[in-house]
Protein backbone atom coordinates (compact mmCIF):
# COMPACT_ATOMS: atom_id res chain seq x y z
CA UNK A 1 0.00 0.00 0.00
CA UNK A 2 1.44 3.68 -1.01
CA UNK A 3 0.39 5.73 2.00
CA UNK A 4 -2.22 8.60 1.35
CA UNK A 5 -0.54 11.93 3.11
CA UNK A 6 -2.52 13.75 5.02
CA UNK A 7 -2.84 16.98 6.62
CA UNK A 8 -3.01 20.38 4.50
CA UNK A 9 -6.78 20.46 4.60
CA UNK A 10 -8.14 23.54 7.43
CA UNK A 11 -11.29 22.52 9.18
CA UNK A 12 -14.56 23.08 8.18
CA UNK A 13 -15.98 26.82 8.57
CA UNK A 14 -17.52 27.20 11.70
CA UNK A 15 -21.60 28.38 11.82
CA UNK A 16 -20.74 32.07 11.83
CA UNK A 17 -18.31 32.69 9.21
CA UNK A 18 -20.36 30.46 6.83
CA UNK A 19 -23.05 32.54 7.77
CA UNK A 20 -20.89 35.94 6.16
CA UNK A 21 -19.69 34.39 3.53
CA UNK A 22 -23.12 32.85 2.24
CA UNK A 23 -24.63 36.33 2.56
CA UNK A 24 -21.99 37.90 0.57
CA UNK A 25 -24.13 37.21 -2.47
CA UNK A 26 -27.02 39.10 -1.26
CA UNK A 27 -24.79 42.22 -0.72
CA UNK A 28 -27.14 44.62 -2.74
CA UNK A 29 -29.42 46.45 -0.48
CA UNK A 30 -32.40 45.75 -2.88
CA UNK A 31 -32.30 42.03 -1.05
CA UNK A 32 -33.28 43.49 2.34
CA UNK A 33 -36.71 43.17 1.96
CA UNK A 34 -36.12 38.93 1.83
CA UNK A 35 -33.94 38.88 4.34
CA UNK A 36 -36.04 36.25 6.33
CA UNK A 37 -36.06 34.24 3.10
CA UNK A 38 -32.46 34.39 2.67
CA UNK A 39 -32.02 33.15 6.27
CA UNK A 40 -34.04 30.23 5.17
CA UNK A 41 -31.79 29.33 2.14
CA UNK A 42 -28.91 29.75 4.60
CA UNK A 43 -30.29 27.02 6.78
CA UNK A 44 -30.66 24.48 3.67
CA UNK A 45 -27.21 25.65 2.52
CA UNK A 46 -25.52 24.83 5.87
CA UNK A 47 -26.91 21.66 6.37
CA UNK A 48 -25.70 20.85 2.74
CA UNK A 49 -22.59 22.29 3.65
CA UNK A 50 -21.99 20.20 7.16
CA UNK A 51 -23.48 17.25 5.76
CA UNK A 52 -21.27 17.27 2.63
CA UNK A 53 -24.10 16.52 0.09
CA UNK A 54 -21.48 17.14 -2.68
CA UNK A 55 -24.09 15.22 -5.82
CA UNK A 56 -27.51 15.20 -3.93
CA UNK A 57 -28.95 13.24 -6.99
CA UNK A 58 -27.77 10.12 -7.77
CA UNK A 59 -28.54 6.76 -9.02
CA UNK A 60 -26.91 3.12 -9.19
CA UNK A 61 -24.44 3.32 -12.10
CA UNK A 62 -25.53 0.16 -14.15
CA UNK A 63 -23.89 -2.26 -16.59
CA UNK A 64 -20.88 -1.13 -17.83
CA UNK A 65 -18.96 0.10 -14.98
CA UNK A 66 -17.14 -1.76 -12.59
CA UNK A 67 -19.41 -1.19 -9.56
CA UNK A 68 -23.10 -1.32 -10.99
CA UNK A 69 -24.39 -0.74 -7.61
CA UNK A 70 -22.16 2.12 -7.10
CA UNK A 71 -24.31 5.71 -7.01
CA UNK A 72 -23.08 8.21 -9.31
CA UNK A 73 -24.07 12.40 -9.91
CA UNK A 74 -27.08 12.17 -12.03
CA UNK A 75 -25.12 15.57 -13.65
CA UNK A 76 -21.82 13.51 -14.26
CA UNK A 77 -24.28 10.52 -15.98
CA UNK A 78 -26.22 12.77 -18.39
CA UNK A 79 -22.69 14.53 -18.71
CA UNK A 80 -20.63 11.18 -19.93
CA UNK A 81 -23.81 10.03 -22.15
CA UNK A 82 -23.63 13.74 -24.27
CA UNK A 83 -19.47 12.75 -24.42
CA UNK A 84 -19.82 9.49 -25.75
CA UNK A 85 -22.81 10.37 -27.95
CA UNK A 86 -20.63 13.31 -29.54
CA UNK A 87 -17.59 10.56 -30.01
CA UNK A 88 -20.05 8.07 -31.70
CA UNK A 89 -21.10 10.59 -33.87
CA UNK A 90 -17.43 12.10 -34.70
CA UNK A 91 -16.71 9.68 -37.71
CA UNK A 92 -20.25 10.71 -39.29
CA UNK A 93 -21.33 14.59 -38.60
CA UNK A 94 -20.34 16.94 -40.74
CA UNK A 95 -16.77 18.71 -40.25
CA UNK A 96 -16.62 20.65 -37.63
CA UNK A 97 -13.71 22.79 -35.63
CA UNK A 98 -14.21 24.52 -32.47
CA UNK A 99 -12.47 27.59 -32.96
CA UNK A 100 -11.30 29.28 -29.18
CA UNK A 101 -11.33 33.14 -28.18
CA UNK A 102 -8.83 32.47 -25.77
CA UNK A 103 -8.85 36.14 -24.54
CA UNK A 104 -10.76 37.28 -21.44
CA UNK A 105 -11.54 40.97 -22.74
CA UNK A 106 -14.83 42.19 -24.54
CA UNK A 107 -16.56 45.27 -25.03
CA UNK A 108 -19.60 44.22 -22.61
CA UNK A 109 -17.90 44.29 -19.50
CA UNK A 110 -14.79 46.55 -17.54
CA UNK A 111 -12.27 46.68 -21.14
CA UNK A 112 -15.55 48.76 -22.47
CA UNK A 113 -13.87 46.99 -26.46
CA UNK A 114 -14.08 44.41 -28.36
CA UNK A 115 -10.30 42.02 -27.94
CA UNK A 116 -7.77 41.85 -30.89
CA UNK A 117 -8.07 38.62 -30.11
CA UNK A 118 -12.09 38.03 -31.50
CA UNK A 119 -11.32 40.04 -34.32
CA UNK A 120 -8.93 37.26 -35.76
CA UNK A 121 -11.15 34.82 -34.89
CA UNK A 122 -13.91 36.27 -37.24
CA UNK A 123 -11.21 36.10 -40.28
CA UNK A 124 -10.70 32.49 -39.18
CA UNK A 125 -13.98 32.13 -39.08
CA UNK A 126 -14.46 33.43 -42.21
CA UNK A 127 -11.99 31.00 -44.16
CA UNK A 128 -13.25 27.85 -42.19
CA UNK A 129 -17.13 28.45 -43.53
CA UNK A 130 -16.08 29.43 -46.69
CA UNK A 131 -14.65 25.57 -46.65
CA UNK A 132 -17.77 24.36 -45.68
CA UNK A 133 -16.71 23.14 -42.21
CA UNK A 134 -19.41 23.50 -39.27
CA UNK A 135 -17.61 26.47 -37.06
CA UNK A 136 -18.57 25.91 -33.36
CA UNK A 137 -17.24 29.41 -31.79
CA UNK A 138 -16.28 29.25 -28.21
CA UNK A 139 -15.78 32.53 -26.67
CA UNK A 140 -13.68 32.07 -23.29
CA UNK A 141 -14.30 36.02 -22.46
CA UNK A 142 -17.80 34.97 -21.80
CA UNK A 143 -16.88 33.98 -17.90
CA UNK A 144 -15.76 37.73 -17.82
CA UNK A 145 -19.48 39.20 -18.91
CA UNK A 146 -22.03 36.53 -18.64
CA UNK A 147 -23.93 36.53 -15.73
CA UNK A 148 -23.18 33.14 -13.54
CA UNK A 149 -20.45 31.36 -16.07
CA UNK A 150 -17.88 29.58 -14.21
CA UNK A 151 -14.90 27.65 -15.22
CA UNK A 152 -13.90 25.91 -11.80
CA UNK A 153 -10.24 25.07 -11.18
CA UNK A 154 -8.97 21.57 -11.46
CA UNK A 155 -8.32 20.03 -8.05
CA UNK A 156 -5.18 18.03 -9.21
CA UNK A 157 -6.62 14.68 -8.74
CA UNK A 158 -4.24 12.99 -11.15
CA UNK A 159 -1.45 14.06 -9.45
CA UNK A 160 -2.42 11.66 -6.48
CA UNK A 161 -2.96 9.24 -8.90
CA UNK A 162 -4.43 9.28 -12.13
CA UNK A 163 -7.52 6.89 -11.92
CA UNK A 164 -8.49 9.29 -9.29
CA UNK A 165 -8.98 12.01 -12.38
CA UNK A 166 -12.63 11.26 -13.99
CA UNK A 167 -13.75 11.69 -17.98
CA UNK A 168 -15.34 13.85 -17.75
CA UNK A 169 -14.38 15.08 -14.31
CA UNK A 170 -16.34 14.46 -11.52
CA UNK A 171 -14.66 17.15 -8.90
CA UNK A 172 -17.38 19.72 -10.00
CA UNK A 173 -20.79 20.32 -9.49
CA UNK A 174 -20.34 20.09 -5.68
CA UNK A 175 -23.40 21.64 -4.38
CA UNK A 176 -22.04 21.23 -0.75
CA UNK A 177 -19.42 23.50 -1.41
CA UNK A 178 -21.16 25.60 -4.12
CA UNK A 179 -19.24 25.00 -6.74
CA UNK A 180 -22.51 24.95 -9.66
CA UNK A 181 -22.66 26.43 -12.86
CA UNK A 182 -19.27 24.58 -13.88
CA UNK A 183 -19.13 25.35 -17.81
CA UNK A 184 -16.75 22.23 -18.75
CA UNK A 185 -18.97 19.33 -19.03
CA UNK A 186 -20.68 21.51 -22.49
CA UNK A 187 -16.87 22.65 -23.26
CA UNK A 188 -16.15 18.66 -23.12
CA UNK A 189 -18.83 17.49 -25.10
CA UNK A 190 -17.64 20.35 -27.68
CA UNK A 191 -14.09 19.05 -27.89
CA UNK A 192 -15.63 15.80 -28.63
CA UNK A 193 -17.42 16.44 -31.24
CA UNK A 194 -14.79 18.60 -32.91
CA UNK A 195 -12.90 17.45 -35.93
CA UNK A 196 -10.43 20.16 -35.62
CA UNK A 197 -9.43 22.94 -32.57
CA UNK A 198 -8.27 26.44 -33.55
CA UNK A 199 -6.76 28.63 -30.36
CA UNK A 200 -6.86 32.09 -31.31
CA UNK A 201 -5.59 33.88 -27.88
CA UNK A 202 -3.23 36.77 -26.42
CA UNK A 203 -0.26 36.75 -24.46
CA UNK A 204 -1.10 37.88 -20.38
CA UNK A 205 1.77 38.10 -18.77
CA UNK A 206 4.00 35.84 -20.40
CA UNK A 207 1.04 33.28 -20.09
CA UNK A 208 -2.20 32.38 -21.47
CA UNK A 209 -5.05 34.18 -20.00
CA UNK A 210 -6.98 33.21 -17.11
CA UNK A 211 -10.05 31.48 -19.04
CA UNK A 212 -8.02 29.41 -21.28
CA UNK A 213 -5.50 28.55 -18.69
CA UNK A 214 -8.69 26.90 -16.30
CA UNK A 215 -10.18 25.07 -19.23
CA UNK A 216 -6.55 23.75 -20.15
CA UNK A 217 -6.01 22.91 -16.65
CA UNK A 218 -9.67 21.29 -16.19
CA UNK A 219 -8.91 19.39 -19.91
CA UNK A 220 -6.51 16.60 -17.97
CA UNK A 221 -8.90 14.46 -17.76
CA UNK A 222 -8.93 14.50 -21.16
CA UNK A 223 -5.59 12.82 -21.68
CA UNK A 224 -5.55 9.79 -18.96
CA UNK A 225 -8.56 10.35 -17.18
CA UNK A 226 -10.61 7.50 -15.61
CA UNK A 227 -14.06 6.78 -17.38
CA UNK A 228 -15.43 4.74 -14.70
CA UNK A 229 -15.52 6.57 -11.55
CA UNK A 230 -16.66 3.59 -9.74
CA UNK A 231 -13.60 1.30 -9.89
CA UNK A 232 -12.32 4.48 -7.50
CA UNK A 233 -15.44 4.34 -5.42
CA UNK A 234 -15.99 8.23 -5.80
CA UNK A 235 -13.10 9.88 -4.85
CA UNK A 236 -10.88 6.99 -3.01
CA UNK A 237 -7.36 7.89 -3.05
CA UNK A 238 -6.43 4.50 -2.14
CA UNK A 239 -8.48 2.80 -4.26
CA UNK A 240 -6.87 4.73 -7.37
CA UNK A 241 -3.95 4.36 -5.73
CA UNK A 242 -3.75 0.44 -6.08
CA UNK A 243 -5.50 0.70 -9.67
CA UNK A 244 -2.63 2.90 -11.19
CA UNK A 245 0.27 0.54 -9.31
CA UNK A 246 -1.31 -2.23 -11.31
CA UNK A 247 -0.99 -0.57 -14.16
CA UNK A 248 -2.69 1.91 -16.51
CA UNK A 249 -3.07 2.53 -19.92
CA UNK A 250 -3.57 6.44 -19.38
CA UNK A 251 -5.90 6.51 -22.39
CA UNK A 252 -6.10 9.62 -24.59
CA UNK A 253 -9.99 10.50 -24.94
CA UNK A 254 -9.58 13.16 -27.28
CA UNK A 255 -6.91 11.92 -29.62
CA UNK A 256 -6.17 12.11 -33.65
CA UNK A 257 -7.80 15.65 -33.87
CA UNK A 258 -6.30 18.48 -35.95
CA UNK A 259 -5.16 21.51 -34.30
CA UNK A 260 -4.10 25.16 -35.52
CA UNK A 261 -2.74 28.26 -32.95
CA UNK A 262 -2.42 31.90 -33.37
CA UNK A 263 -0.85 33.52 -30.55
CA UNK A 264 -0.23 37.33 -30.59
CA UNK A 265 1.15 40.05 -27.79
CA UNK A 266 2.26 43.35 -27.47
CA UNK A 267 5.85 43.55 -26.02
CA UNK A 268 7.09 39.58 -24.96
CA UNK A 269 6.24 35.93 -24.56
CA UNK A 270 4.40 35.06 -27.67
CA UNK A 271 6.69 32.25 -28.41
CA UNK A 272 6.91 30.32 -24.94
CA UNK A 273 3.18 30.75 -24.85
CA UNK A 274 2.32 29.37 -28.23
CA UNK A 275 5.98 26.59 -27.93
CA UNK A 276 3.64 25.49 -24.59
CA UNK A 277 0.17 25.25 -26.39
CA UNK A 278 1.68 23.35 -28.90
CA UNK A 279 3.55 20.93 -26.65
CA UNK A 280 -0.02 20.66 -24.76
CA UNK A 281 -1.58 19.76 -27.56
CA UNK A 282 0.88 17.21 -29.24
CA UNK A 283 0.72 15.50 -25.60
CA UNK A 284 -2.65 15.20 -26.02
CA UNK A 285 -2.52 13.53 -29.54
CA UNK A 286 -3.51 15.93 -31.28
CA UNK A 287 -2.29 16.56 -34.98
CA UNK A 288 -0.73 19.64 -35.80
CA UNK A 289 -2.08 21.06 -39.51
CA UNK A 290 1.77 21.97 -40.54
CA UNK A 291 3.86 25.28 -39.71
CA UNK A 292 1.84 27.28 -40.96
CA UNK A 293 -1.21 26.57 -38.56
CA UNK A 294 1.50 27.58 -35.88
CA UNK A 295 2.01 31.02 -35.20
CA UNK A 296 3.01 33.55 -33.46
CA UNK A 297 3.08 37.36 -33.74
CA UNK A 298 3.49 40.72 -32.36
CA UNK A 299 0.81 42.91 -33.02
CA UNK A 300 1.36 46.63 -32.47
CA UNK A 301 5.00 46.21 -31.31
CA UNK A 302 6.04 48.53 -28.11
CA UNK A 303 3.55 50.52 -29.44
CA UNK A 304 0.51 52.53 -27.58
CA UNK A 305 -2.37 49.82 -25.98
CA UNK A 306 -5.37 52.80 -27.16
CA UNK A 307 -4.16 52.21 -30.84
CA UNK A 308 -3.60 48.95 -30.68
CA UNK A 309 -6.47 47.72 -32.92
CA UNK A 310 -5.60 50.31 -35.40
CA UNK A 311 -2.30 48.36 -35.57
CA UNK A 312 -4.06 45.55 -36.15
CA UNK A 313 -5.80 47.36 -39.00
CA UNK A 314 -2.71 48.32 -40.51
CA UNK A 315 -0.86 44.67 -40.48
CA UNK A 316 -2.55 42.89 -43.60
CA UNK A 317 -0.01 40.45 -42.96
CA UNK A 318 -1.27 38.92 -39.94
CA UNK A 319 -4.60 38.96 -40.85
CA UNK A 320 -3.58 36.99 -44.03
CA UNK A 321 -1.50 34.42 -41.71
CA UNK A 322 -4.22 33.87 -39.62
CA UNK A 323 -5.97 32.90 -42.75
CA UNK A 324 -3.59 30.52 -43.47
CA UNK A 325 -4.30 28.72 -40.16
CA UNK A 326 -7.57 28.27 -41.04
CA UNK A 327 -7.04 27.39 -44.47
CA UNK A 328 -4.18 24.72 -42.98
CA UNK A 329 -6.78 23.40 -40.57
CA UNK A 330 -9.10 23.08 -43.13
CA UNK A 331 -7.36 21.34 -45.58
CA UNK A 332 -6.07 18.84 -42.38
CA UNK A 333 -9.38 18.36 -41.34
CA UNK A 334 -10.24 17.31 -44.74
CA UNK A 335 -7.75 14.71 -45.19
CA UNK A 336 -8.38 13.12 -41.72
CA UNK A 337 -11.72 12.81 -42.62
CA UNK A 338 -10.43 10.95 -45.96
CA UNK A 339 -8.70 8.98 -43.71
CA UNK A 340 -5.57 10.18 -45.32
CA UNK A 341 -4.00 12.30 -42.83
CA UNK A 342 -4.26 9.30 -39.67
CA UNK A 343 -2.50 6.85 -42.41
CA UNK A 344 0.71 8.63 -42.20
CA UNK A 345 0.94 8.92 -38.72
CA UNK A 346 3.75 6.32 -37.29
CA UNK A 347 2.18 3.22 -35.49
CA UNK A 348 4.69 4.18 -31.87
CA UNK A 349 3.89 2.65 -28.47
CA UNK A 350 5.06 5.47 -26.03
CA UNK A 351 8.18 4.14 -24.17
CA UNK A 352 6.79 6.24 -20.96
CA UNK A 353 3.42 6.40 -20.87
CA UNK A 354 1.61 9.04 -18.38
Amino acid sequence: MIKVRKGQAPGHLTREAFSARFRESFYDPAFRAEDKSIARLEAIAWDAYSEGRKAPLAEKAGPGYADPEYKLSVEWIAAKQRIDEAQRQWTQSASRVLLICGSARNDGTCPGEMSKTYRLVEIARDILERADIHVDLLDLSLLTSEYGRKIHPCKGCASTAMPLCHWPCSCYPNHSLNQTNDWMNEIYERWTAAHGVILVTPVYWYQSPSPLKLMIDRLVCADGGNADPTSTAGKNAGKAKELEMAGWNYPQHLAGRVYGLMVHGDVAGIEGSRRALSDWLDWMGFIDAGAPARVDRYIGYYEPYATSHEALDRDEPVQEETRNVARAVAKAVSELRAGRLTAVQPELTRPRPK
